[in-house]
């Protein structure tokens, strides 16, 4: 804790409205060492003409008590693009930041931990999608979102995991090369004729849920609702009773109100539905993203005041990707 900002009766007040928000997640001995920093960053906000961008997996405290935007890749794509604001602190990973730069190249985008990367992203390169397209020439490119700029930037289009099959069938083709989750391949191969070439990427949160766990909590929750990420192991997504994007597992909840509610995804999510839904029990045996996690308010706080961790893209390489996020959007406001 920096010794600097403290408990005082103004930070109490000024953050009571978020307490209230988030008092049955957070233990009231921590709110001491949390609301300050909430406060702080609130204010700095304002002050440095700055917005910040949260991804639905990021903790309470950062969700609900300083984003101003949340949602999936997706939505937060589209709100990077429509941005006031001069700054745009991004709290995600490293390749959401990129999007960030890439869809608002004017504004300076910061992310608060450079070690928040992704394993999605990690397993491809832009020279890994050249090679695809010698091997297969004349195979359209659809890239998830979770993907670095030089993966984006050789890419024909982008997608997320709410609009995959979307797109892919938009192109009007019987074939596609489909990167870079090998998960979410075998998903929307098994929702479209299209015949989808794939890459051998995973999400490393996931990849480690079975089928094993949904039997065992079966168990113990007969009526149990069990809503599956598209990025799991398929005997998962088969054992589920029903499987969408982030954004389509919050409405699933808020629509459906299911007694009982485990979400096979980052643990973060069910922590932040369960706010906006007290009358759903979430079972919670869910796995942590490491990278998601290693955005806190500290280093928010530091990426505010200090301007660190600015992303920087080269004019190419933005002019290149952006075509496939936009091509994407556009997509999404086809009727």
């Amino acid at each position: 804790m920096n010794n600097q900002i403290s408990f005082s009766e103004e930070v109490k007040s000024g953050t009571a409205r978020i307490y209230q928000k988030l008092k049955n997640s957070i233990p009231d001995i921590e709110w001491p060492l949390i609301a300050p920093y909430i406060y702080e960053i609130n204010k700095l906000k304002k002050e440095t003409n700055s917005v910040i961008l949260a991804h639905n997996y990021q903790t309470p405290q950062i969700f609900h008590g300083v984003a101003d935007i949340i949602g999936d890749s997706l939505a937060l794509a589209i709100a990077a693009a429509k941005v006031k604001e001069d700054n745009i602190i991004m709290c995600g990973v490293h390749f959401m930041a990129e999007t960030a730069k890439i869809m608002s190249p004017e504004k300076k985008v910061f992310l608060p931990n450079t070690k928040a990367g992704c394993s999605l992203a990690a397993s491809i390169t832009g020279q890994d999608v050249i090679n695809l397209k010698k091997k297969y020439p004349g195979i359209p490119v659809v890239s998830y979102v979770n993907t670095t700029a030089d993966v984006k930037a050789e890419t024909d289009i982008c997608c997320t995991s709410a609009n995959a099959v979307k797109v892919v069938e938009s192109l009007g083709v019987n074939k596609v090369i489909f990167l870079p989750d090998e998960y979410l391949a075998k998903y929307v191969a098994g929702k479209t004729k299209v015949e989808i070439i794939s890459w051998h990427g995973k999400c490393e949160v996931h990849e480690q849920f079975s089928e094993k766990d949904i039997k065992e909590l079966r168990k113990n929750y007969p009526d149990l609702t069990v809503i599956a990420h598209p990025e799991c192991p398929p005997d998962v997504i088969k054992a589920s009773d029903y499987t969408g994007s982030t954004s389509h597992m919050i409405n699933y909840v808020k629509e459906k109100k299911p007694k009982n509610v485990f979400l096979v995804t980052e643990c973060s999510m069910s922590d932040n539905i369960e706010i906006e839904n007290p009358d759903v029990n979430f079972v919670k045996p869910c796995n942590i993203c490491p990278h998601m996690k290693s955005i806190n308010l500290k280093n928010i706080f530091d990426c505010l005041k200090n301007k660190t961790n600015e992303i920087l893209i080269d004019h190419n390489t933005i002019e290149r990707a952006r075509g496939s996020i936009e091509r994407m959007i556009a997509i999404g406001r086809q009727n």
